[in-house]
């Protein structure tokens, strides 16, 4: 099986969101679909006023945020991709980290400041999705996740795909942003270990938001998936990519 994770950045794009549903269908393995949304958390909260804030690239997640972080991620975004696959055919399940207490998570510390509401995961409940999966549903999952009380907790939803696929375990976890792969000096590379991603980050060939992801693929496989693909929806279609593994195979 295999985890899915699509970032935020073109979610709200109808034919973008129509054409994943597309390709989601034509996938023959079962699959978790986990999704992102900073971008319309940030638009909503602009339009209600409320500045978006940020620690050290995380997002700080205040009670007036983490309401908005319910409405965009659980209640539109969830929706809108679950809607997606149920046309293109698939037999899909919106929830988030919440339901069945799926993905347990904890207040992310950190040294900087006070981050509210934001979490780190702790804990996959993988018999949740392996019955999903089992019963050919695929779980659309929201990043909102389960804290102890009761609480919430808004987690960055490359973490929590990272979780999920080292947990279940996934033998492939694919993220699916707005840029083909790694590239080197424009050039997409296909294959990757883990010690030529530190040292390109070192280079700077690596750079800006490419260095979460790639740090997100090297925790995965070495939590024991066997390989992680970066790639673009294009690519995910197409096949292509920048497969990280340990070792090149």
């Amino acid at each position: 099986m295999l985890v899915l994770k699509i970032g935020g950045q073109e979610l709200d794009d109808p034919t973008f969101v129509a054409k994943m549903g597309q390709a989601i269908a034509t996938v023959n393995e079962p699959l978790v679909l986990v999704h992102g949304g900073g971008k319309e958390i940030s638009e909503l909260q602009k339009r209600l006023g409320i500045q978006a804030q940020y620690i050290d690239g995380l997002r700080l997640t205040d009670a007036d945020s983490l309401d908005i972080v319910q409405m965009v991620l659980v209640g539109r975004i969830n929706k809108r991709l679950v809607t997606s696959l149920l046309l293109a055919g698939v037999d899909a399940l919106g929830m988030c980290g919440v339901d069945r207490a799926a993905v347990k998570a904890e207040k992310l510390y950190h040294p900087m400041g006070d981050l509210g509401h934001t979490g780190r995961v702790v804990q996959v409940r993988a018999e949740v999705f392996t019955l999903l999966l089992e019963n050919k549903i695929t779980p659309v999952l929201a990043p909102l996740c389960y804290g102890d009380n009761g609480s919430l907790f808004n987690v960055n939803a490359d973490h929590v795909a990272t979780a999920v696929a080292v947990a279940m375990p996934a033998e492939t976890l694919v993220f699916v942003s707005n840029v083909p792969g790694v590239l080197r000096q424009g050039q997409l590379m296909p294959q990757l270990t883990i010690a030529e991603i530190e040292q390109f980050i070192a280079d700077k060939v690596i750079t800006a938001g490419m260095i979460p992801k790639v740090r997100s693929a090297i925790a995965a496989v070495e939590g024991g998936v066997a390989a992680v693909k970066i790639t673009n929806l294009d690519g995910l279609i197409a096949g292509t990519g920048t497969i990280i593994r340990q070792t090149i195979c």
